[in-house]
């Protein structure tokens, strides 16, 4: 094509745009007005569950938890509005089943915390728990404020996949926040995965998953891999390092439309 020919054609596009801008002579015609998006009243206070959020705690009991292993009411420590994890009673998890949602969850390594490593404080998210144990796919909950480990197991990682962005642990003995965004995976009829779920988490404020694409569930040997399940319980870790017991407090979700 000669040099003539592609500026004629630049210029016929030009011609075009020029046109079609010409046709829509009105603002209104570029307004969209319905249907218009639901009302959600903010929190008064920061961090505080909105109107269309479900309370999962909030410091008083724990009415939202059963025990992962049998469904039998959760009896972790609940005392001066703080829920404390009881290694020796195992997993709890949420007795609502979610599919995509927000979450807001707050937590605190102790001031005096001991260990090192994963042995520090260690603790975790699970956003869709698929059995009682550790099956499902977890965020990771552990002191990162001055501890080394391996990054993929760190604060705010998913845990073996993806690092997080940036460490924004707080000092142990300080509360620290988790916000989410999880999109659960998408199965078709025959259970195969037609879509693989997606989180997004701002750690004390700051974004540190970006819309991270999982390869599967969270599996401590090996590579992650997908089974099919439909709306999953959220669960919280009772991990059974040897340091003393983290605790978390003002845990709520907001349940988003599927994508």
């Amino acid at each position: 094509m000669t040099t003539k020919s592609v500026l004629a054609l630049l210029a016929t596009g030009g011609l075009l745009a020029a046109t079609s801008a010409q046709a829509q002579t009105k603002p209104e015609d570029t307004e969209v007005w319905k249907p218009t998006p639901p009302v959600v009243a903010p929190a008064t206070t920061s961090g505080g569950p909105p109107s269309d959020a479900i309370v999962l705690f909030d410091g008083r009991d724990l009415g939202q938890w059963v025990s992962a292993q049998d469904r039998s009411p959760a009896s972790w420590t609940v005392a001066d509005g703080v829920l404390t994890v009881d290694k020796a009673r195992g997993n709890i998890e949420t007795k609502r089943a979610f599919r995509d949602y927000q979450l807001h969850l707050e937590w605190r390594i102790p001031a005096d915390i001991t260990g090192a490593g994963q042995a520090r404080g260690n603790s975790g998210v699970f956003l869709a728990s698929t059995g009682p144990r550790d099956q499902g796919y977890e965020v990771q909950i552990l002191d990162s404020y001055d501890n080394a480990t391996y990054v993929n197991g760190q604060a705010a990682s998913v845990y073996k996949q993806h690092p997080p962005l940036a460490n924004a642990s707080r000092k142990p003995g300080e509360w620290q926040t988790y916000d989410i965004v999880w999109r659960a995976p998408v199965f078709d009829a025959g259970g195969t995965l037609a879509a693989p779920a997606t989180v997004t988490v701002l750690h004390n404020g700051v974004l540190v998953q970006d819309h991270a694409v999982l390869a599967g569930e969270t599996v401590y040997i090996g590579k992650p891999t997908y089974k099919a399940h439909g709306s999953s319980p959220i669960k919280l870790q009772a991990h059974g390092d040897p340091s003393a017991p983290i605790s978390f407090r003002n845990i709520w979700v907001r349940e988003l439309a599927p994508r």
